[in-house]
């Protein structure tokens, strides 16, 4: 299998030219992703990301390392879409079956909330009934809620329901103090401890709701890297799929209960759905995860940059995984890389949030969030180290093989 894997990575095929000077592997020429002509969106300028450190556009395989489109050698082309980034991958095997820059920066909006539950869900007794603060409450005025009050007392359950069904910010914030044990801005640096850990090393969260925040990007690769993270949670998988939930009354807030609804479309349209998450801001337009089983082969689709015309972003993701379950169960062009595998160096010595371990109870308030720190410095200064790892494993895994 792995031999095969790093034949078909070697073997992967461009389907047309990209403008000259775009920028790819340095192998072979990019070329472009197939996509929708949509009419220019007015949106706020889009921040500028942190320099490219070539060792980590190299993380997966090298054919990876392209601003344009990867696919296995003879295989049919993917659909168009309107997608800036995006990729495929089998969530068991981690081969990664086709890609758009899979490793170019993108802004992830509400998707970045499965990081958040990435690195909470282990942390959190799902049954632990928690109280909501004031500080949980400060999101931006208009953006997505569930409608938790403060004061409100709920199971840890029905906050990651709120989360992951409507996208609760507020839900986000309250997850992101309780699993600190502290408070949010704890909560967003235990999340890049976690991306750093998966080997997510272009990913940096700066809220834990994904609202948009200075120096906050990730990329399709490494949505595809934390989405496998979630789905191998039961808990996650049980929640991407539910489709409906109850947010109980709260007596002494006054407030009545309600109940909410998945809005990822993909469960209720799409056979052999595994659920996923939906994302949009003005900044990040839409961005989307999803996946499904067909065949006993269970695929993901990570995507940056949509628009919602002529299809919706679940849509996309629904065609694109369409397009990679004709693919051969061999084919792939580079993988997924293992939790732990890449070693990144941290900014500060490893926290006891750094590793996940047995559910403990949650802390039931916690100061206003502040924000966090910017790790972008980290990235630049484990490049030489990532090459050097890449290459021992790479090393070790050619001795392995028969």
């Amino acid at each position: 299998m792995r031999a095969a894997l790093l034949a078909a990575t070697t073997s992967a095929v461009l389907l047309a030219p990209l403008p000259v000077g775009a920028t790819g592997a340095s192998a072979a020429p990019t070329v472009r992703c197939p996509r929708v002509p949509v009419p220019a969106a007015s949106r706020p300028p889009r921040p500028s990301p942190p320099p490219a450190v070539p060792e980590q556009r190299m993380i997966g395989g090298a054919a990876l390392d392209t601003a344009g489109l990867v696919v296995p050698s003879g295989a049919a082309a993917p659909p168009r879409v309107t997608a800036t980034s995006w990729l495929v991958a089998d969530l068991d095997s981690g081969q990664v079956l086709g890609g758009c820059g899979p490793h170019e920066y993108g802004t992830p909006a509400s998707v970045q909330k499965l990081l958040l539950a990435a690195t909470m869900l282990p942390r959190l007794d799902p049954k632990q009934i928690v109280t909501v603060t004031d500080a949980d409450m400060n999101i931006e005025p208009g953006s997505s809620a569930v409608g938790l009050v403060a004061g409100g007392r709920y199971t840890i359950e029905t906050i990651w329901l709120g989360l992951l069904l409507n996208s609760g910010n507020e839900a986000a914030n309250a997850l992101a103090r309780l699993g600190s044990g502290t408070d949010s801005a704890a909560g967003v640096r235990a999340m890049n401890e976690q991306a750093h850990h998966l080997g997510a090393l272009q990913t940096h969260a700066v809220t834990p709701s994904g609202l948009d925040g200075k120096g906050q990007f990730t990329s399709a690769y490494d949505l595809a890297l934390i989405a496998r993270a979630c789905f191998a949670e039961p808990n996650f998988r049980r929640y991407a799929l539910t489709e409906q939930a109850s947010i109980p009354v709260q007596p002494a807030q006054r407030t009545k209960g309600f109940e909410i609804q998945n809005e990822n479309q993909l469960i209720y349209r799409y056979p052999g759905a595994l659920g996923g998450k939906t994302g949009f801001t003005d900044l990040a337009r839409h961005t989307y995860v999803g996946a499904a089983e067909r065949g006993g082969r269970r695929l993901v689709v990570t995507l940056l940059g949509a628009e919602s015309a002529p299809v919706r972003g679940w849509e996309q993701g629904a065609a694109l995984l369409d397009w990679g379950f004709t693919l051969p169960r061999d084919a792939a062009v580079g993988r997924l890389v293992e939790p732990g595998e890449l070693t990144a160096t941290p900014s500060a010595a490893p926290s006891a949030l750094a590793a996940p371990g047995a559910p403990r109870p949650a802390a039931a308030s916690g100061p206003a969030p502040t924000g966090s720190g910017w790790l972008w410095s980290v990235i630049a200064v484990s490049g030489a180290t990532v090459v050097a790892l890449m290459g021992g494993v790479l090393w070790r895994r050619r001795r392995r093989m028969p």
